[in-house]
């Protein structure tokens, strides 16, 4: 689990790394999409927030990605330990971190097109009722 209070972000990177992968991270793993949501990502996360932590696999992205894919092998997958690991992403996220220095927009449908939200740089949430678990593209702005 992952503290979502500001003050505790290293603290939360510590919880979700399991102490010992941190230390043992080298920095060009963080650019790998190992589903750690790091500096400079955008994160979907297979569970929503409650109690003041992420819940469940989380998702990690640099870049935008007009089409998830919506099954095995194809598709982006929730890699990290917890609840949803190894579903596809598509139609299944219930929560983001924007650890990116860009504004987000999530879309409904596959080629950014349909409803969307713009979720600003730093922020994380909740996916609203009807974009949770029916989410299909993101673009960095």
């Amino acid at each position: 689990m992952v503290s979502i209070r500001k003050s505790a972000v290293a603290l939360g990177a510590v919880a979700v790394l399991g102490g010992a992968g941190l230390a043992t991270a080298s920095p060009a793993s963080a650019s790998v999409r190992d589903g750690y949501c790091q500096s400079g990502e955008f994160c979907y996360f297979y569970n929503s927030i409650s109690g003041g932590y992420f819940h469940g696999s989380g998702s990690d992205f640099k870049a935008s990605l007009s089409n998830y894919g919506s099954s095995h092998p194809g598709c982006y997958e929730f890699r990290s330990p917890g609840a949803g690991r190894g579903q596809c992403i598509k139609n299944n996220a219930a929560a983001y971190w924007n650890k990116s220095k860009h504004n987000v927009r999530i879309y409904e449908n596959t080629g950014y097109k349909g409803r969307y939200i713009t979720v600003k740089a730093g922020s994380w949430g909740n996916l609203p009722s009807w974009l949770k678990n029916n989410e299909a593209s993101h673009k960095f702005l």
